[in-house]
């Protein structure tokens, strides 16, 4: 399609700046920009469909790990004891 429809992900290098030439840096145009912007985050991150157990295990691995990191001082100290 024409280069002003393009995303900014789908821009050559070379036409980078014929790119930024078309946009438009008026406070409308920008309005425009972050409203599409944030609309496209909404849709990717937060109006998901549901999710399976994916979600769920990666959420209770994640909070495995920073527990672990939380706490490893202590496992640390008290790695080579053998009497607690």
């Amino acid at each position: 399609g024409p280069l002003s429809e393009r995303p900014l992900m789908e821009v050559r290098l070379g036409e980078l700046h014929a790119w930024i030439s078309t946009c438009s840096f008026s406070p409308q145009g920008l309005l425009g920009a972050l409203q599409k912007a944030w609309s496209s985050y909404c849709a990717k991150y937060i109006h998901v469909r549901q999710g399976g157990p994916a979600g769920i295990s990666m959420l209770l691995a994640g909070y495995c790990l920073l527990s672990y990191g939380w706490n490893y001082q202590h496992f640390k100290r008290h790695r080579w004891r053998k009497y607690h």
